[in-house]
């Protein structure tokens, strides 16, 4: 039986309050009892770090200032709460400068309909360059991709800030973002302790190519390498590599090793051209070309569940999962379902929704790190207003985040961090 922990961490949240005093002659200010509103998602904003990049205090830019925003994805309870916050600190300066019409700050959040299309969010950055913004953050979906736009950007005087997921291209002038190696490293050690300290662990990773994912993979590796001896990973699946996973997986159903099937998928591909088609022919059988078409219509058939589920089941002693994303956790969740093995093998991971909550709250999933995404969207936009401003900006704004299990899911401060 899975073994069991309801570790509660508290959230600290802080609420500002605005007294209003007055004064009549010489007598000293009397409280009126008036106090302001403070908005439900200012805990949001008193989670980040530094505190100058959850208010647009200072921020005063000149009418008509164009702020452009790419995010990762359009829509998830995640990006929605991302493009939540970017709305709200626009709406915070155009009120704070009293700007409307024309003179209001223009604040556009634009994304891929897939988080994985690196194609869709570069043509998006081009389309954006050419409407010549004042600068533009960026959630890049590849941390190693967009180089020769951001060339041409800063060129033009356009200046680029970066969020969520930090891009290895060295002008950027701010990344707000999860401090990802310490929230990874806080829910390795949540893991370990859910296993006693002891056992196999499988780690599934979104994708192979942006920085937080690879933040998040190290810091968990690092930190069982450090603290967690009787821990060990035995599986690494990353998701943007699930389709060769699957071929793998149908190969190796099928009695096929992994350096025949290179081998017949190399002769196979000389023999879409025309050129290539007389060694192709050569190179590779009959029953071998029949084969090779076998494993692809086994792979084609097999679900992302199952794929992975196939990888966990060749470790039978596994104790935990840990997912790096919301889709990492539930890929896992699903694939234990799959196994009837969710309510014995522990599952901790990143981000939630409204599946993820049912999950923890029925004892399939054991804890989860929840990102702070309103906040996140809040202080990019800040961090653009600075940059605009040249005012000066930090290199790297910590959003902050919070741990939620079944003990503490249903306390209010940590209800106001969940998205769903």
């Amino acid at each position: 039986m899975k073994k069991r922990f309801f570790a509660a961490v508290a959230l600290a949240v802080c609420t500002a309050m605005g007294i209003c005093a007055c004064s009549s002659g010489e007598t000293d200010d009397v409280f009126t009892g008036e106090k302001t509103d403070t908005p439900e998602w200012q805990s949001k904003l008193n989670m980040i770090s530094p505190a100058v990049y959850g208010t647009v205090d200072d921020l005063n830019l000149e009418p008509g200032t164009y702020i452009s925003v790419i995010g990762k994805m359009e829509n998830s309870p995640y990006w929605e709460q991302v493009r939540a916050g970017v709305q709200q600190a626009a709406d915070d300066i155009n009120e704070k400068l009293g700007y409307s019409g024309d003179d209001r700050v223009r604040v556009l959040f634009n994304a891929p309909a897939d988080s994985e299309d690196i194609d869709e969010q570069v043509n998006i950055l081009d389309e954006e360059m050419a409407r010549y913004p004042d600068v533009i953050a960026i959630a890049s979906i590849d941390e190693n991709s967009s180089a020769v736009q951001f060339d041409l950007a800063i060129g033009n005087g356009i200046p680029i800030v970066a969020f969520d997921s930090g891009n290895s291209y060295q002008g950027i002038q701010c990344t707000c973002m999860t401090d990802n190696a310490e929230a990874a490293a806080a829910g390795a050690e949540k893991l370990c302790e859910a296993i006693s300290e002891s056992g196999e662990v499988a780690l599934i990773v979104q994708d192979s190519v942006s920085g937080n994912a690879r933040e998040r993979a190290e810091s968990f590796q690092n930190e069982l390498t450090a603290d967690h001896p009787g821990v060990s990973i035995v599986e690494t699946i990353y998701m943007d590599q699930l389709d060769e996973l699957k071929r793998q997986a149908a190969a190796e159903e099928q009695g096929v090793t992994t350096e025949e099937l290179a081998a017949w998928t190399e002769a196979a591909s000389g023999l879409n051209t025309d050129a290539d088609s007389e060694a192709g022919e050569e190179s590779i059988s009959e029953e071998a070309k029949t084969r090779l078409e076998e494993i692809d219509s086994r792979a084609g058939a097999m679900s992302d569940e199952e794929a992975v589920a196939y990888y966990l089941s060749k470790h039978p002693d596994l104790e935990g999962c840990f997912g790096t994303n919301a889709d990492a956790v539930m890929l896992g969740l699903e694939a234990l379902r799959y196994m009837e093995k969710a309510e014995d093998i522990a599952l901790v991971g990143f981000d939630t929704g409204s599946e993820q909550a049912e999950a923890l709250a029925n004892g399939e999933i054991d804890g989860l790190i929840v990102q702070n995404p309103f906040g996140m969207g809040y202080a990019t936009v800040v961090a653009a207003a600075r940059t605009v401003l040249e005012i000066g900006n930090e290199a790297v704004v910590d959003t902050g985040y919070t741990w939620v299990d079944r003990e503490n899911m249903e306390d209010g401060s940590v209800q106001m961090m969940m998205y769903e």
